[in-house]
């Protein structure tokens, strides 16, 4: 099993143009694909998943070659639930992908009878990106460090809410840690959307979120809300001033990145998906595309093939269901 670690030193310096990847057919030559693409992206329009996978999208397309189209649909509900539900049962003949996600994993295990499983419903094509999440309170909070939220939580239990897009989402999850680790009692109120985060927070309805950095850092640099802490195991390059909390609290179980890829439906075939896989490992080849994830503070993290993104996938199931136990986290 890779650990992350060694995951990461691998993906630094992956390029699909070192790894001999088949020249692509051209996409009137009759092979796939021969009509649009979609992808369904199961977070809300404006947010980091969804800005990244669009810009995505339009080199993906480019990489096929002339005439071919990807398009990005969002379909936003329960947590990503409706969007993975969806997917799951289409036709699996790969023109319709989801931007799966940590928080498909996660909420599988929270809430069991969902209608999809990550791993055996899905035929997974590959990773894109690993992303943390940023502690953040409003601009003007009396929270300067993580400290003092914490010691204000301590003080008053039950009076701090943090906002997340949704249960199960990454902002959840990072949040019930932050609960469990500093023994806290605060309120979860999740929206529809990452897009609603900081609203809430200026508005005075929640007064810390989790969101993923894509989603936080234009925040931040716009003055709306001030980073307390990340979530990766090491300081953000675009943040190197901000502690991660694996430093403040000196434990690794509190490096929580969220990260996302491609999958199909499970019975997709396999030249199909490994299509879209060197597809995409080639479209990710692109400087601009590369320099736009690394700068809202996501790595990009191609898989070395689809069936080693299962296998992270199951890893990190395992790794998952632990803290939601310890977590008592439950729909």
């Amino acid at each position: 099993m890779t650990t992350r670690r060694e995951f990461h030193r691998r993906v630094l310096g992956l390029g699909a143009a070192g790894l001999g990847w088949p020249a692509l057919a051209r996409a009137d030559d009759g092979a796939f694909p021969n009509r649009p693409i979609r992808i369904i992206v199961p977070f809300a329009a404006g947010g980091g998943p969804d800005v990244l996978t669009r810009k995505m999208a339009v080199k993906l397309a480019a990489t096929f070659g002339q005439g071919s189209f990807v398009v990005v649909e969002n379909v936003v509900g329960a947590g990503g639930i409706v969007a993975a539900q969806n997917v799951a049962r289409m036709a699996p003949d790969g023109y319709n992908l989801l931007l799966g996600a940590s928080s498909h994993v996660v909420q599988k295990l929270m809430e069991p009878d969902v209608k999809f499983d990550p791993v055996r419903d899905f035929a997974h094509v590959t990773r894109t990106a690993f992303t943390p999440s940023i502690l953040v309170v409003r601009a003007d909070s009396p929270y300067k460090t993580i400290g003092d939220l914490v010691a204000a939580a301590q003080r008053e239990p039950g009076k701090l809410n943090y906002a997340s897009g949704g249960v199960g989402s990454a902002a959840h999850l990072c949040g019930a840690a932050l609960a469990l680790q500093a023994k806290i009692d605060v309120v979860h109120v999740p929206y529809k959307g990452s897009v609603e985060i900081v609203p809430s927070i200026m508005m005075g309805s929640t007064q810390y979120a989790f969101p993923i950095a894509s989603t936080a850092i234009p925040q931040i640099r716009a003055g709306k809300v001030r980073a307390l802490a990340v979530t990766s195991v090491q300081r953000m390059k675009a943040l190197p001033d901000v502690p991660t909390l694996v430093e403040v609290f000196n434990t690794p179980d509190l490096a929580l990145d969220a990260w996302f890829g491609l999958w199909a439906p499970a019975a997709t075939p396999k030249a199909v998906v490994d299509r879209l896989f060197h597809a995409t490992a080639r479209t990710y080849d692109d400087a601009a595309l590369r320099a736009d994830t690394e700068a809202v503070g996501g790595l990009v993290a191609l898989s070395r093939s689809p069936a080693e993104f299962t296998e992270f996938i199951e890893a990190e199931t395992v790794k998952f269901r632990k803290l939601v136990k310890a977590a008592h986290l439950s729909t």
